[in-house]
């Protein structure tokens, strides 16, 4: 090899290397087998935002299991899957045209995932019989979500807090 080509090939592999340790550049992520299941569960967490704040049913199809049930003040019976899940979701924006959900933290532990999301939105439409007030709310919410061994959502239980309370004496109804 010329000494020209040599110093050419080495030139390169040094850029390539200062380039890859720039910051802003991130290490590349390695692929979906060698990586944990927790891992995984909280990378599927982080894409269920963006299902849930654009209504993507593609994503929602990809994310959830088509069997999983889901219950909601909207229905007495459960809705099933992905686009059982977004019914929900445009169930809320019905009464909150602008509602969004952030994921603020996430815990995963095997097949579970629990998040604590900062949900907010204006109360723009008629909601649960609520004529709109125009008011704006920002509430914090609790959710654990549960995994299949294909990494679907398969469960999502929602921590009530103060409202299981105030239901269970009777000053909300639902």
């Amino acid at each position: 090899m010329s000494a020209i080509r040599y110093q050419a090939l080495l030139l390169l592999a040094t850029i390539c290397l200062l380039c890859a340790c720039q910051a802003g550049h991130s290490t590349p992520v390695p692929a979906l087998a060698t990586t944990t299941p927790e891992a995984r569960h909280k990378a599927a967490m982080q894409r269920f935002e963006t299902m849930i704040n654009t209504c993507d049913e593609a994503l929602a199809a990809e994310l959830v299991d088509p069997k999983a049930p889901f219950s909601t003040p909207a229905s007495k019976t459960p809705v099933y899957g992905g686009k059982g899940y977004l019914d929900i979701v445009r169930f809320m924006r019905r009464g909150f045209s602008d509602v969004q959900w952030k994921l603020e933290e996430m815990v995963a532990q095997g097949n579970v995932v629990a998040v604590r999301w900062t949900c907010s939105g204006t109360h723009d439409g008629t909601f649960l019989g609520h004529k709109p007030t125009g008011k704006r709310f920002t509430a914090t919410v609790m959710n654990f979500y549960y995994f299949n061994e294909d990494g679907r959502i398969i469960n999502d239980i929602a921590a009530e807090g103060m409202i299981a309370i105030l239901r269970q004496i009777g000053l909300v109804k639902m």
